[in-house]
């Protein structure tokens, strides 16, 4: 019996995307991804003083609140779909598959703004903060610009091999990274809390409240930096040895993690910081500059030892992320061939990995040597990095629906689900915008920019290319061994 060549097979020869290592991942490390690409323990001891400062404490609670069910629903708007796609190209392949090939090529561009700049301030952070070791021990007076560039040069490498050698060493390491962060950060913040406590710092602090309501719109959209990535998990579907428990499981869990160590910390820091000289609450590193002020200089390495390996496991795993969309890209022909090509030892995508590294760390460098301050980097490839992950959710959250009705499983639930996430993330994205144009900012600008070329080069496709474009949307399909392991079905 032939298959007719106008008909898809309902069972794949081989998987369109051979060549990574499949079904192999256990659950902890698919879920170690997505916790070090939100990286909480980092993101905890940065984000929330940034949103302190705009809102005040009680303001940042409540910013955090909106932020995490925000995300909370994100997550419920892709549990779906990789309940029923084992997609190596996450996001991306989603939406090939709900809003069609047109549509899923600038989320791809727009996921990858986000994995990439991620990656970007992640390196620059382990730089900066290792670094800032010998400042607050009293070894130099100021961290020069040559010593981070060659700690950012050092953690690349370092990255760039842990990449290569396979995604389950690369789990591994990240997950004990970011445990011991989270360790180190969360005994920190307790000695922090007894130690202001004593000295009777303003309880009352915690639930100051600045601003007004565009300010507060504004902060809820700096909390939800505070959690993209959550969804970095579902670009190791293909690799996942249940990929349709576990990575709905890690997307569900992973944003109620970092809401509980962000709602734990904020007040915190409020009330830490609330009578703080001008000179720290002012600085890059508040909480860094506040041990210092009050002579734990031991403490404050600890602090900047803590976040800078938070961030390091942060950029191993936006850059495997990132590195997966490429691989789909390639094997699908909207990139170059050789970035869907594999190490023929470790199974890795190695060419995408190469050329993502060099990227994200020349771009960082280039920042600082251009005199850019290392806080003002970071900031910068935060925003661009919220920009991106927001607009591949919106993506995302319209797919979702309309994947579900494809293929004879929607609901009603799911269509208000889809619409409402879509215009709460709408609305924080004209927001933004409108805050952007107010205030002079041109990182939306040149979000913009990279958007605009990415719709241009998907109509490029679509006119000289159709076929690569029509290819846009592979996936980890079924194959014969996976219905019954047994000789009458090999």
């Amino acid at each position: 019996m032939t298959t007719s060549p106008h008909k898809r097979a309902l069972v794949a020869a081989q998987s369109p995307v051979q060549g990574l290592p499949r079904r192999q991942l256990p659950f902890i490390p698919v879920f170690a991804q997505s916790v070090a690409a939100v990286a909480p323990s980092g993101a905890a001891a940065v984000i929330p003083v940034l949103v302190i400062g705009t809102a005040g404490g009680g303001g940042a609670l409540a910013a955090f609140v909106c932020a995490a069910v925000v995300i909370l629903l994100v997550s419920a708007c892709l549990r779906p779909m990789a309940q029923r796609m084992a997609s190596v190209g996450g996001i991306y392949s989603y939406t090939a598959r709900g809003l069609g090939p047109t549509a899923a090529v600038p989320t791809g561009w727009s996921a990858i703004v986000g994995y990439a700049t991620v990656g970007m301030a992640g390196l620059l952070a382990v730089g900066t903060y290792l670094s800032h070791i010998a400042v607050t021990t009293g070894l130099a007076r100021g961290t020069p610009t040559g010593a981070i560039v060659a700690v950012t040069v050092v953690a690349a490498v370092v990255a760039a091999q842990v990449m290569i050698r396979g995604i389950r060493i690369s789990a591994r390491i990240t997950l004990l990274v970011e445990c011991v962060s989270v360790g180190l950060v969360g005994a920190l913040l307790i000695l922090l809390l007894v130690t202001t406590t004593r000295t009777g710092a303003p309880v009352a602090a915690a639930m100051s409240w600045e601003g007004n309501a565009q300010g507060m719109a504004l902060s809820v959209i700096v909390a939800v930096s505070a959690f993209v990535g959550f969804e970095s998990s579902t670009t190791l579907s293909g690799e996942a040895r249940h990929p349709f428990l576990s990575v709905p499981r890690v997307i569900r869990w992973t944003p109620v993690a970092a809401a509980a160590l962000y709602l734990i910390a904020l007040p915190v820091q409020a009330i830490a910081l609330a009578e703080a000289p001008d000179s720290v609450r002012e600085s890059a590193t508040p909480l860094v500059a506040l041990l210092v002020s009050e002579g734990s200089t031991g403490l404050s390495a600890i602090l900047d030892l803590g976040i800078a390996a938070s961030f390091f496991a942060c950029t191993l795993a936006s850059v495997n992320a990132l590195v997966r969309v490429l691989f789909c890209m390639g094997r699908e022909g909207v990139a170059p061939s050789a970035l869907g090509r594999t190490h023929p030892r470790f199974q890795t995508p190695a060419p995408a990995i190469a050329a993502s590294m060099v990227v994200v760390t020349a771009v960082p460098i280039a920042v600082l040597l251009a005199g850019v301050s290392p806080d003002q980097g970071l900031r910068i490839f935060l925003t661009l990095s919220a920009c991106g992950y927001i607009g591949s959710y919106l993506a995302g959250c319209l797919s979702a629906p309309i994947l579900l009705r494809r293929i004879g499983e929607s609901t009603p639930a799911v269509w208000v689900l889809g619409v409402v996430t879509t215009v709460i993330l709408l609305f924080l994205v004209v927001n933004a915008v409108v805050f952007a144009i107010q205030d002079g900012i041109v990182l939306l600008a040149v979000y913009a920019v990279i958007m605009a070329a990415a719709v241009l080069y998907t109509l490029a496709l679509r006119r000289l290319a159709p076929h690569r474009l029509a290819s846009v949307g592979i996936y980890d399909e079924t194959q014969r061994t996976d219905l019954l392991p047994t000789a009458a079905f090999r």
